[in-house]
């Protein structure tokens, strides 16, 4: 391990080291000073995204000889094998996989014991004896049918929540005499929004009675409302003391998951819960600790499916997002450079091109449009940067866009707040019912003689709204990072990339923003630095496939 190589640490990076390595016993200062650095280089990963930090033996012994690690849990560092944990996120990879296989291993009472074959052709016909066609869906049904824990996995437009509401029909058509209570929730409101819209349109297409039909819910939770987060607490309400009462829980967007909120997740089912987890397994993992579903896909096979036939997204951004997603940059970029009307390269004045797509939403403002227009017409268009400051990043923008309407004299402002201003949420805040990554407009509110409020569209298709002094931390949303992006989809999206290489750029990154847009995907970028983006893959450290292979033949 290069120890001393030379890291942007932060001042809690430091302070953290700092801390823990004077509690340090049977060391000298030399050897006080080394395991300070390791400490050091430990918080850093952490903050980068690994659940844990390779070391060598000699560092092992070192720590043990400290008396600040043990295997076992029960010191403020954990050794397994050649990684070092913080001790809390060893138990959150011990407790999930645990969890997991405890799911996988149960001998209780199967949710399904009727005869599956005649539901199943009738939600998933078979296709012509000539056609080669395999259908992934049906596959990916009859699995989740079979097993308490599944995983469905598939890019955009193969059809993920058309199969899961299938399976929920299922379910409730093989339990008739006491329909199951389902749970349907994703990691932010947006996502959350998206999954109802979508199982809401899904539901009357199904080949079932009206009364199977009332038995699938349309509403989702985000899963910090499932599990009842707790005001300035990182602990729920429900928990494996507690748990939840669902006999089905469906989460959407699971890539977005860390791992902390997995194992939490897990930990509050009940023993004979399904657990159906959704998602693009080739999107960018969490923004914090963890690569949950890539590690669940790649440590539990027989029970993942992807969903490899794409019914929606097609044309060239579907050719960018593949030549992307298996890393092949010159294909990319001339696909890019081919100026298809739905995907190409952005020329032009940036700052006005942006100022002049968000004016439509403005003007609807000015019209006293009902906020679900404006929301919609807001939603039609996205810039998405890679980085949140710098050049060409998310406070560039967004100081630049501010400017630019101004002078336009699209928006009027005296001060932070103003009508028209667009912005995200950056902290959860539980007792609001509003959570990191929820977007909100500021607008005139018609009911209250024009006073300025911030509205937003709830998961539950309602519309709260807030006065902007009680808003917890916020961001002008002109411009958002792909990081937060995720959960959701827009009509356009223009994908800003920055001048200079920096270790965010990834092949992940870019993937999961090209596919955030449905019709139009324009991209600000130098031919190296896409190049170089498309060739770097995240690599996050974990012990969760490990400690799944051990579980399963323990």
């Amino acid at each position: 391990m290069h120890i001393l190589e030379h890291l942007p640490f932060s001042r809690l990076d430091i302070n953290f080291a700092h801390f823990l390595s004077q509690r340090a016993k049977n060391l000298s200062t030399e050897q006080q000073q080394y395991v300070e650095k390791i400490l050091m280089r430990l918080s850093y990963e952490l903050h980068q995204g690994h659940n844990c930090l390779h070391i060598n033996k000699q560092d092992v012994e070192l720590l043990f000889t400290a008396e600040l690690a043990d295997t076992l849990g029960q010191r403020p560092l954990v050794i397994e094998k050649n990684r070092l944990y913080l001790q809390r996120y060893w138990h959150y990879e011990q407790c999930l996989a645990n969890n997991i296989i405890a799911m996988l291993h149960q001998d209780t009472e199967t949710l399904v014991t009727a005869p599956i074959a005649p539901l199943l052709e009738r939600y998933f016909p078979s296709q012509p004896e000539e056609s080669s066609l395999i259908d992934w869906q049906r596959i990916a049904a009859e699995l989740a049918l079979k097993q308490r824990f599944s995983i469905i996995t598939g890019g955009p437009g193969t059809g993920k929540t058309t199969t899961v509401v299938k399976i929920l029909a299922l379910l409730q058509e093989l339990h008739l005499t006491t329909p199951l209570a389902i749970a349907l929730a994703a990691p932010t409101g947006k996502a959350a929004l998206r999954l109802q819209q979508s199982i809401g349109i899904n539901k009357s297409h199904l080949p079932c009675s009206e009364e199977i039909k009332k038995q699938i819910p349309e509403a989702v939770m985000t899963l910090h409302r499932l599990l009842g987060a707790k005001q300035h607490s990182a602990q729920f309400f429900h928990h494996v003391e507690h748990p939840l009462i669902y006999d089905v829980v469906v989460i959407d967007e699971a890539s977005m998951i860390d791992l902390a909120l997995m194992s939490k997740l897990v930990a509050a089912l009940k023993p004979k819960t399904k657990l159906i987890l959704l998602g693009d397994k080739d999107q960018l993992a969490s923004v914090e600790a963890g690569a949950v579903l890539a590690n669940l896909t790649t440590g539990l096979p027989a029970y993942s499916q992807e969903l490899k036939t794409t019914y929606r997204f097609a044309g060239a951004i579907k050719t960018l997002a593949d030549a992307v997603n298996a890393q092949q940059a010159e294909q990319a970029w001339s696909v890019l450079a081919q100026a298809d009307e739905h995907c190409r390269l952005f020329t032009g004045d940036l700052i006005s091109y942006i100022a002049t797509q968000h004016a439509r939403y403005l003007s609807l403002i000015k019209q006293n449009k009902p906020f679900e227009e404006i929301y919609s017409a807001y939603s039609q268009f996205q810039v998405l940067c890679a980085n949140r400051h710098g050049e060409h990043s998310v406070a560039f923008i967004n100081e630049a866009c501010e400017q630019k309407l101004l002078e336009q004299k699209q928006i009027y402002y005296a001060g932070t707040w103003y009508s028209g201003r667009p912005i995200m949420i950056m902290e959860n805040h539980s007792a609001l019912g509003l959570y990191n990554g929820d977007i909100g407009i500021c607008m005139p509110d018609q009911g209250k003689k024009g006073q300025l409020m911030v509205f937003f569209s709830s998961a539950d298709g309602t519309i709260k709204k807030y006065l902007p002094a009680r808003m917890p931390r916020v961001e002008s949303a002109f411009a958002m990072t792909i990081h937060k992006s995720q959960g959701s989809e827009f009509d356009e999206v223009l994908i800003v990339l920055p001048t200079t290489l920096n270790p965010i750029l990834t092949k992940e990154l870019l993937y999961t923003a090209i596919t955030r847009a449905k019709h139009t995907v324009q991209i600000v970028a130098d031919h190296a630095i896409f190049d170089k983006t498309v060739q770097q893959k995240i690599e996050r450290v974990t012990g969760l496939i490990d400690k799944l292979h051990a579980s399963r033949h323990s």
